[in-house]
């Protein structure tokens, strides 16, 4: 199956490792999400296969009752990009567009106070630690969303631009599974999302973003970013899903509230689509302040900060739960896109 849209191209061989090309930095990444209502928890894996490198980058990030988080991030050796299995993470496709599985069995650290992610050093020291299994057993409730260019002309359709990825794709999801960190279980059967990327990536090449994914049921659903450039434009893109179809956003205000290290609190959302318009609020319950360093040439460090926050959204008058993403390059000292 092949579906074209608007200059994007996407196909069901896009589900599956795309050959690499010769740059050093080729990346082909996997996401998947599931938060359960009922119990306000769930969490998200990343794994990120960087051939070249001859490594993946390996993200779990779970949160569970009483803000704590569990969490594992490591770099498995690979050293072919024919599949998603790296150090206990493995992703796989039971239907293209329709059902995929991502899950975790390793090792985690468990965080009764999630702040210690700040000094990763400590963390990896002191941090107690448990074996963890995780299951996303992920259903596609809404239409594929994304593809890759089918010219040059088309790559501004691209939401993260060229240098963070040349293909890419996402879908909102329902979710059953499970989580279980050492002796805890946690049963999911609720709502998430996927994506899955490949081409060129640098975290750097994200001056800031402010990125929002939420589900409020199968029929009711968001995606929301604002892309913001060095010299202070931005592009501001997404999708509200409702009743199965997907809204465009072709207008986005966002106001952060911020916390006392400067980090997202809460948000609202002005949105606007062809069909109407929406407000819609989000607030921090659990935030997981993560980092991306990378070493250049000239021996420069560039730093990224990211803010991971689970979060609750309400939207006329409807709970949801899913997470707010805050980007952006660190700066002697500072972060670029504070207080916007």
């Amino acid at each position: 199956m092949t579906t074209t849209a608007g200059g994007l191209r996407l196909e069901h061989r896009d589900e599956y490792p795309h050959p690499p090309d010769d740059l050093v930095n080729f990346n082909e990444s996997v996401y998947a999400s599931g938060w359960d209502a009922r119990s306000a928890m769930g969490g998200w894996m990343r794994l990120g296969n960087r051939v070249n490198e001859g490594y993946a980058e390996l993200s779990v990030c779970l949160y569970l009752p009483g803000g704590r988080v569990a969490c594992a991030f490591g770099k498995p050796s690979i050293s072919h990009n024919d599949a998603f299995d790296a150090g206990g993470l493995r992703y796989e496709v039971g239907e293209p567009f329709a059902a995929v599985t991502m899950a975790y069995d390793g090792e985690v650290f468990v965080l009764d106070d999630p702040s210690v992610l700040r000094d990763p050093r400590r963390m990896f020291a002191e941090a107690p630690r448990a074996r963890a299994s995780v299951r996303f057993d992920a259903r596609g409730v809404s239409p594929m969303h994304g593809g890759e260019p089918t010219a040059p002309e088309h790559e501004t359709l691209m939401y993260y631009g060229d240098q963070f990825s040349r293909g890419h794709f996402n879908q909102h999801t329902a979710v059953t599974g499970h989580i279980v960190v050492g002796d805890e279980e946690f049963p999911i059967d609720g709502h998430g999302w996927r994506d899955h990327s490949w081409g060129p990536r640098y975290w750097q090449a994200i001056w800031a973003y402010r990125l929002f994914i939420a589900n409020f049921g199968e029929d009711r659903a968001l995606m929301i970013l604002k892309n913001i450039r060095a010299d202070g434009t931005s592009r501001r893109r997404g999708v509200l899903l409702v009743d199965g179809e997907y809204h465009e956003v072709t207008d986005l205000d966002v106001w952060t509230e911020w916390d006392d290290n400067q980090e997202p609190a809460a948000a609202r959302l002005g949105v606007r689509t062809a069909q109407g318009t929406a407000v819609i609020d989000a607030r921090t319950l659990t935030l997981a302040p993560l980092r991306n360093r990378r070493r250049t040439e000239d021996g420069t460090e560039l730093r990224s900060r990211v803010a991971e926050a689970f979060s609750e959204y309400t939207w006329d008058g409807r709970t949801g739960y899913g997470i707010m993403e805050y980007i952006e390059r660190v700066e002697d000292g500072a972060a670029v896109g504070y207080p916007l």
